[in-house]
């Protein structure tokens, strides 16, 4: 018997995507995507483990087109999350850092299908500028994601690089009479038109980012040099692999 003559079968799952509740099939991850993972991980460059990541839910989803670079950044997480479950185990172990004394570390066993994509009810993809002109927003995708976290220069302001996220999730701008496709402005254009806005109306789009749904879960903590219990609530996907 050859080893094309060797197959294992894969099981299939199905979950359905915060942003648009469509239906994804997956798979757990195999042995040659868990390696690309623990290199990606080892190498401590947050560039190549987003890559990493993007490369195994890409692999693993069997839904026809699905374009991983389209999807946002928070159903990207919940997928990958979904996927790891299902590969290497339901539960991940966390080191948390004790709130009443910010030192002290305990471990806590999480149940990663207990954790769910937390979606604030006051968040609009659309952000009222004045009392004509108006701008929808767009999701951050995981390119975008990694380009403005990872790939920015040290002389890169705070303000810069929330320029940039801004710019790049512009999708349309628009009055009751007329409107505007970000994607027939240029670059520059965008980032001109963001520039003039005063510290209300800025503020006012970061909410949209502040607002917009993420990995949540809260977890009780008991400090054992204190005896203080409190809760810790964890965001985003990295706080759940630390």
């Amino acid at each position: 018997m050859c080893s094309s003559d060797l197959k294992i079968s894969t099981p299939t799952y199905e979950l359905e995507l915060p942003s648009t509740g469509k239906k994804i099939k997956y798979r757990p991850f195999l042995v040659r995507e868990e390696k690309i993972l623990i290199m990606a991980l080892e190498s401590e460059n947050m560039k190549q483990i987003s890559s990493a990541i993007k490369t195994v839910i890409t692999d693993c989803i069997s839904t026809r087109g699905v374009k991983v670079d389209d999807l946002s950044t928070f159903d990207i997480e919940y997928l990958f999350l979904n996927i790891r479950a299902r590969s290497v185990g339901e539960t991940v172990e966390v080191n948390i850092t004790c709130p009443d004394d910010n030192v002290t570390k305990v471990k806590v066993e999480i149940d990663l299908d207990a954790i769910k994509v937390d979606k604030n009810p006051k968040h609009s993809n659309v952000v009222k500028l004045d009392d004509n002109l108006s701008i929808q927003m767009k999701y951050p995708s995981l390119a975008q994601f990694v380009e403005n976290n990872f790939e920015y220069t040290e002389s890169g302001s705070d303000v810069d690089k929330s320029l940039e996220v801004i710019v790049a999730c512009i999708g349309q701008v628009f009055t009751e009479d007329e409107s505007w496709s970000a994607s027939d402005c240029t670059k520059k254009e965008l980032r001109e038109f963001v520039e003039q806005m005063n510290t209300k109306q800025f503020k006012d789009i970061e909410e949209f980012f502040n607002t917009m749904p993420k990995l949540a879960h809260t977890v009780k903590v008991k400090n054992p040099e204190t005896g203080v219990e409190s809760e810790v609530v964890l965001e985003g996907l990295a706080s759940f692999f630390s």
